[in-house]
């Protein structure tokens, strides 16, 4: 997870919400590393886990994603979720809960849907204080009002 938070962080520099995702492949092998960039490049899809998981795909030659864990820094969202399953993702570590868009535990449960092909496993609030920490500070900074 510290290599995400790293991510979240290179995503705050640049002025984006701090969310930041690396894959890690079977014996610890980072395969892909990801951070938010939706406002840098204007692409709705540029969340964290959609550049991590295409890095990875591009590193394994492969878009199967079977022996490898996504760390990322909040709840996936709903595309994100399913981006999870298509990749066939084995594991998932996130850090803090999302009330408002979570598709894991908080506001759906997609990673356990017996409905869908694929099954991931889940562990989550992995550094949940760190990580919600950087999200709380990042949007206290942007309401406050200009000097």
């Amino acid at each position: 997870m510290a290599m995400a938070l790293a991510q979240a962080d290179r995503a705050a520099a640049a002025g984006e919400v701090p969310v930041g995702a690396v894959v890690v492949a079977t014996g610890g092998r980072l395969v892909g590393a990801g951070h938010n960039l939706r406002e840098s490049a204007q692409d709705p899809t540029a969340h964290a886990e959609m550049i991590a998981l295409r890095a990875a795909a591009r590193t394994l030659g492969s878009w199967r994603l079977e022996d490898c864990t996504l760390y990322v820094t909040l709840e996936p969202c709903p595309m994100c979720a399913g981006a999870l399953v298509n990749a066939r993702v084995a594991r998932l570590c996130y850090g803090c809960d999302d009330p408002k868009a979570g598709a894991v535990r908080t506001l759906y449960r997609l990673l356990e849907d017996s409905r869908l092909n694929h099954r991931v496993i889940v562990t989550s609030g992995v550094a949940a204080a760190e990580c919600a920490d950087r999200l709380r500070q990042f949007f206290a900074k942007l309401r406050q009002p200009p000097i």
